[in-house]
C-alpha cells in the first residue's frame, strides 16, 4: 500500500466513524421506544384481565358524589 491508498483508507474510516455516531443515538433511542412500548402493551394487557374480572362486580351508575358535583355545576354556570 502507498501513502495515497493509506490516506483513502483513515479518511474512509473517519467518514464511517463519524457516520456511526450520528447514527448511534438515535438507534438506541428506537431500541429504548420498543422496550418502552412492549412494557406499557403488557401493562394495558394485565390490566385488561384484571378489569375483566372486576367488570362483573361493578356497578355502572355513577355515585352520588359524581350525580352531585355535576348539578352543582350546571346550577354555577346557570347562575352566573
Amino acid at each position: 500500500m502507498n501513502t495515497n491508498q493509506i490516506e483513502g483508507l483513515i479518511g474512509m474510516l473517519m467518514v464511517l466513524g463519524i457516520l456511526v455516531l450520528l447514527v448511534l443515538p438515535s438507534a438506541f433511542g428506537v431500541v429504548r421506544d420498543r422496550r418502552a412500548d412492549r412494557r406499557i402493551r403488557e401493562a394495558q394487557e394485565a390490566r385488561g384481565e384484571r378489569e375483566g374480572q372486576k367488570s362483573s362486580s361493578r356497578s355502572t351508575v355513577p355515585s352520588t358524589a359524581t350525580w352531585y358535583a355535576d348539578g352543582r355545576r350546571s346550577k354555577k354556570l346557570v347562575s352566573s
